[in-house]
């Protein structure tokens, strides 16, 4: 993959809880211990920041309860939808606090919560932010997790940080362009160019101001990429002093139109 510059709590676990804590989204912002609410869960020794973001393609099994060591730390997930940052206010942080060390997070389906669908392990480093994606599920194969380390420095002044995660299996390899909206993709030379499925970029730096994202086939030829666009997130508004995550995706059962959502990250 090349790039081209842009222009322009542990959750330590408390075995007194039990999982009748489901029934509250608001016990369940606590128990992840997020910063912006402190409970008995909130960890005190050393720690890091974990996101999870479901990104299953299975109607019958995505939409799901994700368990981190016996307790809640999302409910009713859908495609595309992300902990701590979907549970109701207060509950808003992007990441949520987790003791460093190994840790397991276990997806069940929020209709039966007798069926796991899967189990994902991550370590989780001290002082790190990690996001975690559970991804598959098409056809009824197997829901895997790809994983990402995410360095949330604050951008230079006037500048956002944002990356790109591909994460459509469908689109294979592919250039994308991040651009003035509207602008010329025959003449526009690529932000990131043949990136792989499950690729994450680094974070490039970006002024404030609206974008357009366009992604095609790895290698079209210039005259062609306009009639190529398999995704085209038309405007994107970028604040100075945010970090975003672009994430390329499936539609929610797998396959074409494809599709991408946006992470905030700070």
């Amino acid at each position: 993959m090349t790039m081209n510059p842009i222009n322009s709590t542990s959750v330590r676990v408390t075995r007194r809880f039990t999982m009748a804590l489901f029934a509250a989204l608001a016990v369940v912002g606590t128990a992840c211990g997020t910063t912006d609410a402190e409970g008995p869960l909130q960890p005190s020794g050393p720690q890091g920041r974990v996101r999870f973001v479901n990104m299953i393609t299975d109607t019958t099994r995505g939409r799901v309860n994700a368990i981190l060591e016996s307790l809640p730390f999302g409910v009713n997930l859908t495609y595309t939808q992300s902990t701590p940052s979907s549970l109701a206010a207060p509950n808003t942080a992007f990441y949520a606090a987790v003791l460093s060390g190994s840790r397991a997070l276990v997806l069940k389906r929020t209709a039966d919560t007798n069926t796991t669908v899967a189990t994902i392990n991550f370590t989780v480093t001290a002082s790190q932010d990690r996001t975690v994606y559970a991804i598959g599920g098409a056809s009824g194969t197997a829901v895997t997790a790809f994983q990402t380390v995410d360095d949330n420095a604050l951008p230079a002044s006037g500048q956002a940080r944002v990356r790109v995660v591909h994460l459509s299996p469908t689109a294979g390899a592919v250039d994308i362009f991040v651009t003035a909206v509207g602008a010329d993709l025959a003449t526009a030379t690529p932000t990131l160019a043949n990136v792989a499925y499950q690729t994450a970029s680094s974070y490039l730096p970006l002024a404030a101001g609206t974008y357009q994202v366009r992604v095609v086939p790895a290698g079209t030829a210039a005259a062609s990429r306009a009639g190529a666009v398999a995704i085209n997130v038309a405007s994107l508004a970028i604040t100075a002093g945010t970090g975003r995550t672009i994430v390329a995706a499936d539609n929610n059962v797998g396959g074409a139109p494809l599709r991408a959502f946006v992470l905030s990250d700070q």
